[in-house]
């Protein structure tokens, strides 16, 4: 049965197929063990066709990274509509983890789909610079967050920043050991604690 485009009844477009195909294989099997040929079928499409809309397997890696990226963005700013201040706005990067370990994955949750990624890359791939640029984004996010809460002492918000961030990372590695969010929630809880000691 074809996919629907958003309400038009019509085949999404083959590059959105590859991107969707990509990011169920690349998640659920590693990026490594996913072939272009898995790929292709899933997506429903020739290889031609990927090779029309991606250079390489590396270029549709880096661009399943880049969705992953904004696919949480997405997550966060949901969160963030509904935050009431700074001190909920860093949560809410909690939050929006949490979000992300509850999703429906085909063989359960597997931790950050973007360290997972980066893993099985060499050293100097241009993906694992997209999945840094992406942990040092969400630093920044919990940095400004605390720069609004605590105005007179940047050194202080900055530090928290890193130690919320290490936080955040310690429990997404966890979670996705675990296969479920559970450590990801109980570091917002450890984060509300700092955050109301201050």
């Amino acid at each position: 049965m074809p996919e629907a485009g958003s309400g038009s009844g019509r085949r999404r477009p083959a590059r959105e197929r590859l991107l969707a195909a990509a990011a169920r294989r690349f998640y659920a099997d590693g990026v490594a063990a996913t072939g272009i040929d898995t790929i292709t079928a899933e997506a429903g499409v020739a290889k031609m066709s990927l090779y029309n809309n991606f250079s390489s397997k590396a270029e549709l890696v880096a661009a399943y990274l880049d969705a992953r990226h904004e696919e949480w963005l997405g997550l966060y700013r949901a969160r963030l509509a509904e935050a009431d201040g700074p001190r909920a706005g860093v949560l809410a990067v909690f939050d929006a983890y949490a979000d992300h370990a509850e999703f429906a994955y085909e063989h359960g949750f597997r931790g950050c789909g973007l360290l997972n990624a980066a893993a099985e890359l060499p050293a100097r791939d241009e993906g694992r610079a997209v999945v840094r640029r992406h942990k040092e984004e969400v630093e920044q996010l919990v940095a400004g967050h605390l720069a609004e809460l605590l105005p007179e002492r940047p050194d202080e918000a900055r530090e928290l920043a890193e130690h919320l961030a290490f936080l955040l990372e310690g429990s997404m590695a966890r979670a996705g050991l675990e296969g479920d969010g559970a450590r990801v929630r109980r570091a917002r809880v450890l984060a509300e604690s700092l955050l109301d000691a201050l």
